[in-house]
């Protein structure tokens, strides 16, 4: 449609016929408001326009702040004594951590999540490095009582309602697993398939209870 004249020409609707939605499409110098290179400048009309760039936010998770905190996870933070390596690298750590001591099996550089098995022939070194550096009792141990085929050294506590063990107990092949066990309701005592951390007092009670029911006897 030909538009004659841009001035006060209404259409039924009171709309001009030369505007969409009551906003004109012209300029004042009488051209099309996208055609205008004076009107349209510095507008979204402008086909130089630059949108406004976002500026960079910081992120949180950078690979250097994830090493740091990776890092912290897989070293030890206090004082301990260990026993080994094993196959694949694996040794036993008994560390004092806050509460008391944690008694776990690492391999590279992670606590693994099982329950701490040793050689028992390494038991006595790991106790005598343990209380050099002031984890244990330098008692802990006692005198070995004579060996009895199924029977274990413990320490009894609570979690909860529930009861619970801590068992120092031979496991074949010359090894002992140190470990806690629940009695749950209707299901028995179950092992728990996790590091140990527990007072010191429930490890030196559960050594000792080992040692006079015959467990750390040589040649069991």
């Amino acid at each position: 449609m030909e538009v004659r004249d841009h001035g006060d020409v209404h259409g039924r609707d009171g709309v001009s016929p030369t505007s969409v939605s009551g906003v004109s499409r012209f300029c004042r110098h009488n051209r099309l408001t996208v055609e205008c290179p004076i009107c349209s400048k510095g507008t979204a009309l402008d086909p130089t326009h630059q949108p406004a760039s976002r500026p960079r936010t910081s992120s949180t998770g950078s690979p250097r702040s994830s090493s740091r905190r990776a890092a912290t996870v897989s070293s030890s933070r206090g004082p301990y004594a260990a026993a080994g390596p094993y196959d694949g690298g694996t040794e036993v750590r008994l560390e004092r951590v806050p509460g008391g001591l944690r008694l776990a099996e690492w391999q590279a550089g992670q606590i693994a999540r099982k329950a701490p098995e040793l050689d028992a022939s390494d038991l006595p070194g790991l106790l005598a490095e343990a209380a050099d550096k002031g984890l244990v009792d330098a008692t802990a141990g006692g005198e070995h009582g004579a060996a009895s085929e199924g029977g274990y050294g413990k320490s009894a506590g609570r979690t909860g309602d529930m009861r619970e063990e801590l068992r120092v107990e031979r496991v074949g092949d010359g090894r002992v697993r140190i470990a806690r066990w629940i009695l749950r309701p209707n299901a028995g005592w179950q092992l728990q398939e996790a590091p140990v951390m527990l007072p010191a007092d429930r490890f030196r009670e559960a050594i000792e209870s080992a040692a006079e029911q015959g467990v750390l006897t040589e040649g069991r």
